[in-house]
């Protein structure tokens, strides 16, 4: 295991973190303990608090970097479409793809209560900001004419529709009986085509 003094300046901040968003991903945000993270890393249980004031503060920061892959993942789905519904349909599925594929990460990003906290940092509250700027700047791009309020109402109807199918599938609610014939594809396509009728 690797000692304390093993890490450069900077290093263990970044270990901590890695390994809280390991810990998340296993076993959700309760997962996480600063003292349980210390002892794989090898240090000491005060040494996390050099970095971090406490969990939530570690929390935030994992969440924060979510945020910041999330807008990646926009801005890779955006600049690779032809068309402004191209651009919405590769947004709707880099949103699923956080959410099928790291699905510990996705709750604390959303269904946590870290975003709404009082005193949440802005290290957390910009890159969250950034992600719904994206969403609504894609869903504006396919009616140049509409007014505010229209966008809003067709980028949260849109949002929560995407949203509803997570968390039905991520709760174990679909069963066979309810979605056969359609196989996952069709399923998820049919999702992402009610998501565009609604943006």
């Amino acid at each position: 295991m690797a000692t304390e003094r093993g890490y450069h300046h900077g290093d263990l901040r970044a270990a901590l973190i890695r390994a809280a968003a390991d810990a998340v991903e296993a076993g959700g945000p309760d997962a996480v303990s600063l003292r349980d993270i210390a002892q794989s890393l090898g240090v000491s249980t005060a040494a996390p608090y050099r970095h971090f004031a406490d969990r939530k503060a570690l929390l935030n920061e994992v969440a924060a970097l979510g945020f910041a892959d999330l807008n990646a993942a926009y801005a890779g789905a955006q600049a690779g479409a032809e068309t402004p519904m191209a651009a919405m349909r590769e947004t709707a599925r880099a949103y699923l793809n956080l959410a099928f594929g790291r699905p510990g990460l996705f709750r604390l990003m959303f269904a946590s209560d870290l975003v709404s906290a009082a005193d949440a940092p802005a290290s957390l509250l910009v890159p969250a900001g950034e992600a719904w700027e994206s969403l609504f700047r894609t869903v504006a791009a396919l009616d140049p004419g509409a007014d505010l309020a229209t966008v809003k109402r067709r980028a949260i109807t849109g949002w929560s529709t995407l949203h509803g199918f997570i968390t039905l599938v991520q709760g174990g609610r679909l069963k066979g009986f309810m979605t056969e014939p359609l196989t996952e594809a069709e399923l998820l396509e049919a999702v992402l085509d009610k998501t565009l009728n609604e943006a």
